[in-house]
């Protein structure tokens, strides 16, 4: 047995050095340096150990609603025990006036917090279903301008779940992080770290950090770092928070697109997943 998988072994090791292009996307374990609390202090948090959302902290933008291969709704948005909660499940009889489909939620803490610089964390368990993804992400205003760099305001995706799937090499244990600058047309650019694995992420809880300096943005799980990025430039403006999830898709109506996650498998019967948030904590630097 052991011969065999070091065969295989050295066959996959043949190919990377061939192809190394195959393997960009392949996952790796978070192998950094471990993150160092005791350079901030605490400026923001939820732990969401109430019953209600708190509309002191986050906000539900409510003019939103189609949003690729689903809808957002509030309605979506709940917390219980100790947790945020986003619901995913398929509507037939639609939702707000909108049509039958897969609706899901989003908060946000657009007009009620932002900072520039920090630790930012959640600790969560991510909704187990292919063609679609939950999100911790920060964004403001400056996303929007054309102008060849990301110092105005960048997209920063601290993690996205975009592969729940049984490969055998448990792909869907893992999450991809990532910036977008210049707007979302044709100018817009952006990069990613790739691909890191958490630890049995949709039965168990993993925190998500980034922290963000004048220099780049450092993203880690679990408190252990995993990859670093600054193309573009750093964004020197504060940015809101965002919890989401989103249907792959078009129009309202889910499909595979090109984000890769393919169809989505939750079925129209009922069923529901969960994107489950114990807390969400912002540090700044000490002074």
């Amino acid at each position: 047995m052991n011969k065999i998988i070091a065969f295989i072994g050295s066959i996959i090791f043949a190919i990377a050095s061939i192809f190394p292009w195959a393997f960009n996307d392949f996952p790796k374990k978070p192998s950094g340096q471990k993150i160092d609390l005791t350079k901030f202090e605490l400026t923001w948090s939820d732990e969401f150990d109430g019953d209600e959302f708190d509309e002191t902290k986050w906000i539900d933008p409510w003019w939103i609603s189609e949003r690729k291969g689903g809808y957002w709704a509030k309605e979506m948005v709940s917390v219980s025990d100790g947790n945020l909660i986003i619901t995913t499940k398929y509507l037939k009889d639609g939702l707000n006036g909108n049509p039958a489909g897969y609706y899901t939620g989003i908060v946000e803490t657009r007009t009620k917090f932002e900072q520039c610089y920090g630790y930012f964390e959640c600790r969560c368990i991510l909704p187990p279903s292919t063609g679609m993804w939950s999100a911790f992400w920060m964004m403001n205003e400056g996303v929007f301008n054309v102008d060849g760099s990301g110092d105005d305001g960048t997209e920063v995706d601290i993690f996205e779940s975009m592969r729940y799937k049984d490969h055998w090499w448990k792909a869907g244990d893992s999450v991809v992080s990532g910036i977008h600058y210049d707007g979302y047309g044709e100018d817009s650019k952006g990069d990613s770290i790739g691909y890191y694995f958490a630890e049995n992420p949709y039965d168990e809880y993993n925190t998500y950090g980034l922290e963000w300096n004048p220099d780049e943005y450092i993203f880690y799980i679990n408190g252990v770092e995993t990859g670093r990025l600054s193309t573009g430039g750093v964004s020197d403006n504060p940015q809101y928070l965002i919890l989401s999830c989103e249907v792959a898709g078009e129009n309202g109506i889910a499909n595979a697109d090109r984000h890769g996650t393919g169809k989505i498998s939750l079925p129209q019967d009922g069923s529901e997943v969960y994107f489950i948030v114990d807390y969400v904590r912002v540090y700044q630097y000490k002074q």
